[in-house]
């Protein structure tokens, strides 16, 4: 029985290239021409996944007359014109990009670095703060009204300053720190107020207890400057002495010293005042002329602690110290400030490192600070002195009536009515 396709003769067995087992291939001068027209021989099946080629008639495989040329055109099975799967006219081609897929990985990758660098940033800035001030240690406080209240205080402070330092900005070298400045800072639903309280205003020392010692002393009735408080027993002292005498709760405590004031207001770039006059002070180191102008750390440091050289003494410094603190604060919170790292960074670390606070601020409480100051420089707030009626000897008197209506619109966050000074 013939086991070769139907149309292959026996002898075909034996030849090269038609079935042949021999040895030696037949020249191709003597090779069979297929006729025109006739149909070539089937070729063997060997599986389903190997294709049909196509018969090499005419050399080109396109059936014309001719004979085998015996070469590949080189075209890739499955792939017509030769060219590579897929990449053929009318071939698929490359996938189209998933944009949508890209563009939520790289969301997910802002956010989370967004996040990541967040979180960093809060736990680095909460360590900073110095929280030093206790004051659980104040005895007999007054109840506590809506809103917040902070004690914000400028202190004197040379420590960490060198000599050179001390020179430039003109602080001495007295031992120890006292105060230049301090203000009461309300924020509520009715705006925020900020008010002065003059450093030499007549105050009594009531009953405290000390904060190193832990001794108590009974208060004798004594009467003495306000800032004579905390030189005598620091920021403790300070604090239960204005709430003796305004019946006020203080709910946080701020301070910062001469060099971390100079610092931030350099990290910031400078602050932009318009100074109301020509202002010439030996003892702060002051020398500016009238107009706007933008005054670096040491020129700053000078203006809020002049008060020599106007009219109005202290009440004047006070109301310097508060434009001062206003238009800083609306400088840090500027966008060219908080989304620009190399300024961010650089004015949290000047400021953090010199401020001082109470065991329970935060950098909410801080930031709640920062902001509420900034409404008071852009007009959704009030500044004013404590109102004062005259003087004691050296010491300016309050005005007692004026000042239990603002201190009682303030426990109830009223809109403020009373004037100061």
């Amino acid at each position: 029985m013939n086991d070769w396709p139907e149309g292959w003769s026996g002898d075909n067995r034996g030849r090269y290239g038609r079935g042949s087992g021999g040895a030696q291939p037949e020249s191709a001068r003597v090779m069979r021409q297929v006729r025109r027209g006739q149909a070539p021989p089937s070729a063997p099946s060997y599986g389903g996944g190997v294709p049909r080629q196509p018969s090499y008639v005419d050399g080109q495989g396109h059936g014309g007359d001719g004979y085998d040329s015996g070469y590949n055109t080189g075209q890739v099975y499955g792939s017509p014109g030769g060219h590579g799967p897929g990449q053929g006219p009318g071939g698929p081609g490359r996938p189209a990009p998933d944009w949508r897929r890209r563009i939520k990985w790289t969301a997910i990758t802002v956010v989370t670095a967004l996040v990541v660098t967040t979180v960093g940033t809060y736990f680095w800035a909460d360590s900073k703060l110095k929280r030093e001030v206790d004051l659980s240690k104040v005895i007999e406080r007054p109840e506590a009204g809506e809103g917040t209240n902070y004690l914000i205080v400028g202190s004197d402070s040379r420590e960490g300053m060198t000599d050179d330092q001390k020179q430039s900005l003109h602080t001495g070298d007295a031992e120890g720190k006292r105060t230049d400045s301090m203000m009461i800072l309300h924020t509520g639903d009715n705006g925020s107020t900020l008010i002065s309280l003059p450093r030499d205003s007549d105050v009594e020392i009531p009953s405290f207890v000390g904060s190193e010692s832990g001794k108590t002393y009974k208060g004798t009735g004594r009467h003495t400057k306000l800032n004579a408080a905390y030189a005598e027993d620091g920021p403790e002292l300070l604090v239960r002495t204005i709430e003796h005498n305004t019946g006020l709760r203080l709910d946080h405590y701020v301070e910062i010293g001469f060099a971390g004031f100079a610092n931030i207001v350099d990290a910031v770039g400078g602050v932009e005042m318009d100074i109301p006059q020509d202002i010439k002070d030996k003892k702060s180191g002051a020398d500016l002329k009238k107009g706007k102008q933008t005054l670096n750390g040491e020129d700053a440091l000078a203006f809020v602690r002049t008060r020599y050289a106007l009219a109005g003494s202290d009440l004047d410094r006070t109301k310097n110290q508060q434009k001062f603190l206003s238009a800083l604060a609306s400088q840090v919170a500027t966008p060219s400030t908080i989304l620009n790292p190399f300024k961010l960074y650089p004015t949290m670390g000047a400021g953090l490192d010199s401020l001082i606070v109470d065991k329970d601020m935060g950098l909410f409480d801080l930031a709640s600070m920062f902001w509420a100051m900034k409404s008071v420089s852009g007009g959704d707030g009030t500044s004013m002195n404590m109102p004062v009626s005259g003087s004691v000897g050296s010491n300016l008197k309050w005005d007692d009536a004026k000042v239990k209506q603002l201190v009682q619109e303030l426990k109830n966050d009223e809109k403020v009515t009373v004037s100061g000074n």
